[in-house]
């Protein structure tokens, strides 16, 4: 480090893509400080279920599954279909088992290969989450990691601006009612700010379709970070890219588990019709939703409820508080929605003869999960929301902010919501589950690496 600074890196976000980058940073032995804006270090990451897809992990292959990074690659692909940032794809795709096995063997993070389901995306479980699925617990073991590693974690430190001196990043001004005015120099600064999910005036520019619908994302999503790059000239992609999430529990806030819809749950309309194929994924058909109501129901069958909770705490909670109604038959269910009970039982009948092979989905659909729904039946009321964007500014395999020319801005590293994700560019459907805390996690730990050893070789 140099007399010129104060710390050899500044990460800016305390998400899991943050304090992914603060551990790599501290693996080098240079310094590092981490500054969140808000009052706890959560994010996105918080709010999501932990999942962080590996391919070719020690844990898969304990578990008899085999899988490598070249079979993930074509999944992404085959979900996202062609986008901008395909070389990323292929990058983290190669870096996720040594992701996932850094994580749980150099800094104890409780992470296990989830084997009851492959969810959406994937062709084989490779998803790796902590036992509750929860990303609060996820939080919780980075942040424990970070306090063993030594690595600064500063709340109501909010950000305002990137020092600049010659084209090259050299630190960042910080503004705030609880920290004061202050400069802080550093040789790197990683933006790990998150995505712009809840800035009404960027989602009206770059995701004009889905810009009314509930944003139930981290609250310090406000993209400033990215724009703060974009202003230094960085190159974005796959900008209308986000992930969604088609059915969120009305009024209660959670997720109804997609893993119901996996295992054979259908969604349909508030007159008992459905929407579309739901085995699309849970961000693709949270357009189909959007596109027809505001509420929907999630309609399933005992047996999936009693599975699910068995397995899912958050689900389990759900249905502790009453969010899962129950009902003997069609008819009934029909009075509990409130929709006509011949339209409801029409939908079930033929989405079970489909289930049982005996017609084609007139929608499309043809993974039924365990097959046709039994009695009793039970459903969710939910609503569709989005739940963070996943296009940003583009960097290279070290996770270095590039312009468009390809050349670097110095000095300025991005990941998580900042940079560019691997979803596509088709709004929510190129989602696969993982995607986001891969592209978060992933990053952060290649930029902090290589911002920390280019610290410590200035040094040398």
């Amino acid at each position: 480090m140099s007399a010129a600074t104060d710390v050899d890196v500044i990460v800016v976000g305390s998400g899991g893509c943050g304090l992914a980058a603060g551990l790599a940073v501290a693996d080098t032995g240079a310094s590092v400080v981490v500054l969140e804006k808000m009052d706890t270090a959560r994010g996105n990451t918080y709010v999501s279920t932990g999942s962080i897809p590996g391919a070719g992990t020690t844990y898969q292959r304990a578990a008899g599954i085999e899988d490598d990074p070249a079979r993930m690659e074509a999944d992404l692909l085959r979900q996202s279909g062609p986008h901008e940032a395909e070389d990323l794809t292929a990058l983290l795709s190669r870096t996720s088992a040594s992701l996932v096995e850094w994580l749980v063997e150099d800094h104890a993070i409780g992470l296990q290969v989830i084997t009851e389901y492959k969810h959406v995306g994937h062709s084989v479980p490779r998803l790796h989450a902590p036992a509750d699925k929860r990303g609060a617990s996820l939080m919780k073991d980075l942040l424990a990691a970070a306090d063993r590693a030594g690595v600064d974690v500063l709340v109501n430190n909010p950000v305002t601006e990137l020092l600049v001196e010659d084209g090259a990043v050299v630190g960042v001004h910080v503004d705030g009612p609880r920290c004061g005015s202050y400069d802080l120099r550093a040789g790197a600064v990683i933006l790990a700010a998150n995505g712009f999910g809840n800035s009404s005036s960027l989602r009206a520019r770059f995701l004009p379709d889905v810009g009314d619908a509930p944003y139930l994302g981290a609250e310090g999503s406000t993209g400033e970070a990215m724009t703060w790059a974009m202003d230094l000239g960085a190159a974005t992609a796959n900008m209308e890219a986000f992930q969604g999430y088609a059915a969120v529990a009305d009024p209660h806030g959670s997720i109804t588990s997609w893993t119901t819809v996996e295992q054979g749950a259908v969604l349909v309309d508030p007159d008992g019709r459905r929407m579309g194929d739901e085995s699309v994924g849970y961000s693709g058909f949270a357009a189909v939703v959007s596109a027809s109501t505001t509420t929907s129901w999630v309609v399933m069958d005992a047996a999936i409820r009693e599975r699910v909770a068995a397995k899912e705490p958050e689900f389990a909670e759900l249905v502790e508080m009453s969010g899962v109604r129950e009902a003997e038959t069609a008819e009934g269910l029909a009075e509990a929605i409130g929709c006509d009970a011949a339209t409801l039982r029409a939908t079930l009948d033929a989405a079970g003869a489909a289930a049982r092979g005996e017609s084609d989905d007139e929608l499309g659909r043809t993974d039924w999960g365990y097959g046709a729904l039994a009695t009793p039946l039970c459903a969710v009321r939910s609503q569709p929301a989005l739940f963070h964007t996943q296009g940003g500014v583009r960097v290279d395999a070290d996770g270095r902010v590039l312009r468009a020319d390809g050349s670097v801005v110095e000095g300025l590293y991005a990941g998580g919501g900042v940079a560019a994700g691997i979803s596509g560019r088709s709004g929510g459907a190129g989602y696969s589950s993982g995607n986001g805390l891969l592209t978060a996690l992933g990053l952060g730990r290649l930029a902090g690496d290589h911002a920390g050893r280019r610290a410590a070789s200035s040094r040398a």
